[in-house]
């Protein structure tokens, strides 16, 4: 991930914008399976119970009976889960479907943006074994690149090369979606949060992919990228602004903090928010007391 200080710049379109990169974001799972709906519970790796996860509602559950308008769009295997009896649609009908096709009419949706309303984009981005069926032919600048779903066909170098053109074009649809909120911020305020489910493994210790038992899994597949963008509408009234928010965003966060800053960005009140776990709670702090 470039804005972490790789040494290949894997993600030079985001870093040309103003966005906060939370450094240092550790997972709660080490697969899609796993990962989602704990991403989504009040209580996810830090006190990790399966079944109490998948018997509670989900974050958008929750937010959904408070009158905010939840539709998740979906480009991989499914929600897990937490979006089961909420609108839900596909990107796009064939396979191998471009990430991109997740923005197929978000300026007609902005448009049409009515009321508080939380959109869920599930992408493909990096999932392995293949690579190279993640993003168009136009971003393999890393060569060479294995086009293989067979790694053990592949040297380690074509595989890195292969995964980091997925991030080059994940770069590419994270910044175009921000190009197309920033282009409505006239009319519509919103938060733009990005945060990967699990990372994969790329040949460290002779391991490869994703999906190792958690408590002995690498850091390569626990470690997530993460970023948010907020319009000058949105951070004015959440009272979260960038500054605040880069000044806090080397701290160690984990997946448990989504659940209640989404909450805390909704302003949706419930018994089950947890200001602590919430990262922007400081910032609106902040804010208030200045005032």
């Amino acid at each position: 991930w470039g804005l972490n200080g790789y040494g290949r710049q894997t993600t030079p379109e985001l870093a040309g914008l103003p966005l906060v990169n939370f450094s240092d974001v550790t997972g709660c799972g080490t697969h899609t399976e796993t990962s989602l709906p704990s991403l989504f519970a009040p209580v996810g790796r830090r006190d990790y119970d399966e079944a109490r996860i998948r018997g509670e509602e989900s974050l958008l559950h929750v937010v959904a009976r408070a009158g905010v308008s939840v539709h998740w769009r979906d480009n991989q295997s499914g929600c897990k889960g937490v979006c089961d009896g909420l609108p839900v649609d596909r990107a796009c009908a064939e396979e191998p479907c471009p990430d991109e096709a997740l923005l197929r009419d978000i300026d007609q949706r902005l448009a049409d943006a009515r009321g508080t309303q939380l959109w869920v984009m599930h992408p493909i981005g990096s999932h392995g074994p293949a690579y190279a069926r993640r993003y168009p032919p136009s971003f393999e600048r890393f060569q060479p690149a294995c086009h293989d779903d067979d790694l053990g066909k592949c040297s380690r170098e074509e595989i890195v090369n292969a995964y980091d053109n997925t991030l080059l074009y994940t770069d590419h649809v994270l910044a175009a979606l921000i190009g197309r909120l920033q282009a409505h911020a006239g009319s519509v305020d919103t938060v733009m949060l990005y945060v990967s489910d699990h990372g994969e493994s790329l040949g460290e210790n002779g391991l490869y992919l994703h999906g190792m038992p958690y408590a002995i899994a690498p850091e390569q597949q626990t470690k997530v990228p993460m970023v948010m963008w907020l319009s000058d509408g949105a951070a004015a009234a959440t009272g979260v602004g960038h500054d605040c928010l880069r000044s806090l965003a080397g701290r160690p966060i984990s997946h448990d903090h989504l659940f209640h800053t989404l909450l805390g960005l909704l302003d949706v009140r419930t018994s089950l928010y947890a200001a602590a776990w919430d990262i922007a709670a400081e910032c609106r702090a902040a804010t208030v007391a200045a005032r």
